[in-house]
């Protein structure tokens, strides 16, 4: 609705039109934004000052909170739903959940937390995550979320750079079926985190602080959001890459609030009493967006736990209950569901649900046509990409444009995004290059943490292509004008729509007893992937061996981290300088073109890795 009303206002005949205007009058589109997405506060008279990535300030004028936002509308309607593994079904209306936040918020100050301040949540995707973050951002805290299947070393090396004064922490939670304590590592986690001046613990606890007993002294205080400029810091994310610890990406919550409400208002055609579910944890930026359907006047659902319990049914039988307009998953959910040969729409009623969308990693055209036989044809599939970097979209759904089975269908209003080749000029439609954005938009990081010079962030995304947000994916453009998304330009994982960064597999693996060395790639199965661990030993990789490492990285690192093959090896290529080289693996285990091997050392090693690979697509 909001698409096509914008076009119309414009008297533009498309989607395209309207698109070329928001990149060649940038200022002009994201100020009507503000405007057509009902943004609470006080815009001012600019939109921008200074120019580039690099020197762009978004909205210097302006004054607001986006709690106002998010809370703004009806107090009668439900606008939170809270979904357990066999735990009774919690609903929030937007009364009840602006006194919770209240009440939080008035805890924190109680506790002394002041603008700035960084407070962090290792919880489940429940309720006390969403009112912890409201509270913490209406009174200009910054907020940082990570999933409970994270372990101690991981969630160290995000939270220990930080330093955050406040933790609200879960004593356990459920996953298929079974609680699973985080007692133990509670504890670590609390002694690697001398800054935490406050712990609140979510369930069953005798020896810190309980939600309720750190709420209960401060309900029915009166919300009040105190007023910041629009670059104010709102949200820490991470980005793992293959050396050294997570980058943590400092994001300002307007931002985050006006492009993500751009995507789901244009381009998604999230309306107001809409329900949407994305299945996520409180690790993944979704977590972020979802928490922004608030602002859309939709009641968000948060479905913590298993998607595959009690049978992988579990997601549609939500979809029938709570009368889901739109449900967004994993692609690598949807091959799961369709090898698995669901038929949802012979169980259950869907006819709520307008739009199902999909990210994390490509969605095969095989995805698209599972959805049109199995749920519905007039379900719309959006298949969306971008990521941590932006806690948003570079491409995605158009609203008003027919879907092509195995591509996504435009780039984002506002962002004039293509696919360039290593020289720097413009990849011919359907020619592999990297994807870019040659326009700066609201969500570009504001700082990485402690990058005092601004170095880290200008080497992650500006050296390649001065000038450009480059975003470090493979990517095709298609003759109808939409994009194909084929992969990572460096060596970080995707996995099961899981950005991965190998240094912290490594920190795991080469702190075991008889590991020499360790190299991680991403392998393609099927329509996903896997990891793919080489170890170096000094001794055999029997079944105990691949039990431990195995067993180290889900305790120590997540699940997500396990690979799916541990191979051992006799040698890892490296460079003069001694520098390990997983690119020159990866090119070989995924058949891409292999690059140029000159600056190795030990070159003839890679023939080992050709003949591994070779076995393993024909086994």
């Amino acid at each position: 609705m909001l698409m096509q009303n914008a076009i119309a206002r414009h008297g533009f005949g498309n989607f395209r039109e309207l698109h070329h205007w928001s990149v060649d009058q940038p200022t002009e589109f994201w100020r009507e934004a503000w405007d057509d997405l009902g943004i609470v506060g006080e815009r001012g008279s600019r939109t921008t000052d200074g120019s580039g990535f690099e020197g762009t300030t978004w909205f210097p004028d302006a004054r607001l909170n986006i709690v106002d936002t998010l809370l703004a509308g009806d107090p009668t309607e439900t606008v939170v739903v809270s979904l357990i593994e066999d735990s009774p079904r919690r609903a929030f209306t937007r009364a009840e959940l602006r006194a919770e936040v209240a009440a939080c918020a008035a805890a924190l100050r109680g506790c002394g937390v002041q603008v700035g301040d960084r407070v962090a949540a290792w919880t489940p995707n429940v309720v006390e995550t969403v009112i912890f973050a409201l509270g913490a951002l209406s009174i200009g805290a910054v907020v940082s979320t990570a999933s409970t299947d994270f372990g101690p070393a991981a969630l160290l090396d995000r939270f220990g750079q930080i330093e955050p004064v406040v933790l609200l922490a879960a004593a356990s939670y459920r996953y298929g079926g079974k609680e699973h304590w985080l007692d133990e590592s509670l504890g670590e986690v609390v002694r690697g985190l001398p800054t935490v001046t406050t712990l609140v613990v979510l369930g069953s606890t005798d020896s810190h602080t309980a939600w309720d007993e750190w709420l209960a002294p401060h309900r029915g205080a009166e919300l009040s959001a105190s007023p910041l400029p629009f670059d104010h810091p709102g949200f820490i994310l991470y980005s793992s890459g293959t050396t050294g610890r997570p980058k943590c990406i400092v994001h300002s919550a307007a931002g985050v609030l006006l492009k993500v409400l751009s995507e789901q208002g244009y381009h998604l055609d999230v309306r107001a009493e809409d329900t949407v579910l994305y299945a996520t944890t409180c690790g993944w930026m979704m977590w972020n967006w979802l928490l922004c359907g608030l602002g859309r006047g939709a009641t968000i659902v948060l479905a913590d736990g298993s998607p595959g319990y009690p049978d992988i049914n579990r997601l549609w039988s939500v979809a029938h209950d709570e009368r889901l307009t739109f449900l967004g998953v994993s692609a690598a959910l949807i091959d799961a569901w369709r090898r698995a040969d669901l038929e949802p729409r012979r169980h259950f009623d869907l006819s709520s649900l307008r739009t199902i969308a999909s990210t994390g990693s490509p969605l095969a055209a095989s995805g698209y046509d599972w959805v049109a036989s199995a749920v519905s044809p007039d379900v719309v599939v959006a298949s969306i990409a971008g990521g941590t970097d932006l806690c948003g979209c570079l491409v995605l759904g158009v609203d008003t444009e027919p879907v092509v089975r195995g591509e996504i269908q435009g780039p984002a209003l506002g962002l004039d995004v293509t696919v360039l080749r290593s020289d720097g000029s413009v990849a011919d439609i359907g020619e592999e290059g990297e994807l870019v954005c040659r326009t700066p938009f609201p969500t570009v990081p504001v700082t990485f943490w402690g990058d005092t010079d601004g170095s880290r962030r200008r080497a992650a995304y500006f050296d390649r292509y001065p000038g450009l947000w480059a975003h470090g994916d493979y990517a095709r453009r298609t003759p109808s004008g939409g994009f194909e998304i084929l992969g990572r330009l460096d060596a970080t994982l995707n996995v099961k729509g899981v950005r991965i960064g190998t240094a912290e597999i490594y920190r795991v693996v080469l702190s075991l007893p008889g590991v020499v060395e360790a190299m991680a790639i991403e392998q393609p199965d099927g329509d996903d992937a896997q990891i793919v661990l080489f170890v170096v030993l000094d001794g055999i990789l029997d079944e105990a061996m691949d039990a431990t490492i195995r067993s180290a990285l889900r305790t120590q690192a997540s699940p997500r981290h396990v690979p799916g093959i541990i191979v051992q090896t006799p040698e890892l290529p490296r460079t003069r300088s001694g520098k390990m080289t997983e690119l020159a693996v990866a090119d070989i285990v995924t058949g891409r073109p292999e690059r140029d091997t000159s600056s190795l050392a030990n070159p003839e090693c890679l023939e080992w890795f050709r003949s591994w690979a070779a076995e393993s697509r024909s086994a």
